[in-house]
């Protein structure tokens, strides 16, 4: 079965006003369903029709361009749209599996809220900033080019990503033009704590977010 564009949990101008609407109109309409046509473009008659998302991008390198890039942007938007939330924001629940491990492997949510913008402010052109869990449960921050992450077989750390932010300029260059760290400030008011909680204690269990 060919892959699918999910729908927004929400709707366009839910995230106003840290994300605008039209910008998410075009980031979800066009850019997240052109990577979607492509990934099932790129994949078609081959052995890869039928994977999961996570097994294609686990061997990511054995395969073409079309496949990594687009199959990065496929997976990294779904987890996007999915991590933030209108009535998200602020820190988790202290009592929460996920504030627990900020704290363990961070030292507290300020620092670990610093390391996260700045992975994100200074990632060179477009990418992505991630947090995600290691084989061993820990936390750690990251930075990924263009459309990679860390689930693939290409990067320099593996894990399991559970909160994404998006710079490519097409997600926020309307509203903050060359303000990226406005953009990622702004970032912070909409996390979906609850979801992020969801996929941290789901990371090491095999489950499937996707």
């Amino acid at each position: 079965m060919a892959f699918q564009l999910p729908d927004l949990p929400y709707s366009f101008d839910a995230l106003e006003p840290h994300i605008d609407a039209r910008t998410m109109e075009i980031h979800h309409d066009k850019h997240h369903a052109g990577y979607t046509s492509k990934l099932n473009a790129a994949i078609e008659g081959t052995d890869l029709e039928g994977k999961k998302i996570k097994d294609i991008l686990a061997h990511v390198s054995k395969h073409g361009a079309g496949v990594r890039n687009n199959g990065g942007g496929y997976y990294n938007h779904s987890l996007f749209w999915s991590v933030m939330s209108p009535d998200g924001g602020g820190e988790p629940g202290k009592t929460t599996n996920i504030a627990k491990a900020i704290n363990r492997d961070f030292g507290s949510y300020e620092k670990f809220k610093d390391e996260f913008a700045n992975a994100a402010k200074t990632q060179f052109g477009s990418g992505w900033a991630w947090l995600c869990v290691d084989k061993d449960d820990k936390l750690f921050v990251c930075g990924t080019p263009n459309q990679d992450n860390p689930l693939m077989d290409v990067v320099e750390q593996d894990g399991t990503p559970i909160l994404g932010l998006d710079v490519w300029e097409h997600a926020y260059y309307l509203n903050y033009q060359n303000r990226r760290p406005d953009y990622v400030e702004a970032f912070f008011h909409v996390i979906n704590w609850k979801e992020v909680t969801k996929r941290y204690n789901d990371a090491n269990e095999g489950a499937s977010n996707l």
